[in-house]
């Protein structure tokens, strides 16, 4: 029983660890995915890296995750190339190995801050997903920029449904419309939707289920209209202080970052205009 117990504990993470607080992350999804009879299968865990360095990066990957999402262009651009470095010299690694037969790096990148104009080509380029098309003029350059590259890119439209003043994103009463001139653009595939709860000046989610609920119903009269396909399945809501919440209301994409990986121990390079603080 002694030879028992100390396995047992040498297998959970040290307290306040990384490790402990990204698995207390993941039973809270389970939680909340079962009691809206789902599983954490159906909901997508995008680990928000912008306040935390590349060594705890690292080490999310060695705990098994692959989704990662950065506010900023230049910090997404210079962090992937960091990490297929890491990939190629590490690529051994049992963990690693299964993901790492198809692609260089296995990472699935997120620009999920305000995207400028002349930085879309990059983010064409890297990310697996755009989570923050929020007008038309900037879902055209994406456009330029996915038939540049030959692909197409997926993108999210950010929907302002907490009526904040200083958050991004189209009106609800333009939802529809705005798909109607995403569907024109054939390198631009839309995956669904997304919204922030307002914060207040503590960092704190005002009313999230209200603005949660709200975008659930647009997601819904959405996925009835003409123009979505069936790729539109992605309702994108709810970070560290409210992704329980967001669940509940039906999301199933949540962007956690300080939940994950504590208090900041990197600052970002601010100089570039783009890029949301309160995507987390």
């Amino acid at each position: 029983m002694t030879a028992t117990r100390n396995v047992d504990r040498a297998s959970k993470p040290a307290p306040d660890s990384l490790a402990a607080r990204y698995r207390t992350v993941q039973e809270r999804i389970e939680r909340a995915a079962r009691a809206s009879g789902r599983t954490s299968s159906d909901i997508i865990l995008v680990a928000v890296s912008k306040y935390t360095g590349l060594d705890q990066i690292r080490e999310l990957v060695q705990l098994g995750h692959r989704d990662f999402g950065e506010n900023h262009v230049q910090a997404l651009v210079q962090r992937a190339a960091a990490m297929d470095e890491w990939f190629g010299r590490h690529k051994q690694l049992p963990i690693l190995k299964p993901a790492a037969k198809d692609a260089q790096s296995p990472l699935r990148w997120h620009m999920i801050g305000r995207l400028q104009r002349n930085k879309a080509r990059k983010a064409a380029e890297l990310c697996r997903l755009i989570h923050s098309v929020d007008n038309a003029r900037v879902a055209e350059e994406v456009q330029i920029a996915a038939n540049k590259l030959g692909r197409t890119v997926d993108v999210l439209l950010q929907v302002n449904t907490s009526g904040e003043e200083s958050k991004a994103g189209v009106a609800p009463a333009a939802v529809m419309h705005v798909l109607d001139m995403l569907d024109t653009m054939i390198n631009v595939r839309v995956r669904g939707l997304m919204t922030m709860a307002a914060h207040d000046e503590a960092g704190h989610s005002t009313d999230p289920r209200a603005t949660f609920s709200r975008l659930r119903e647009l997601f819904q009269e959405a996925k009835r209209y003409a123009p979505v396909t069936e790729h539109f399945n992605i309702l994108s809501m709810g970070m560290s202080d409210d992704y329980e919440i967001a669940i509940a209301e039906g999301s199933n994409l949540v962007r956690v970052g300080s939940a994950i990986f504590g208090a900041p121990t990197h600052v970002p390079d601010e100089t570039e205009d783009e890029g949301d603080d309160d995507t987390e």
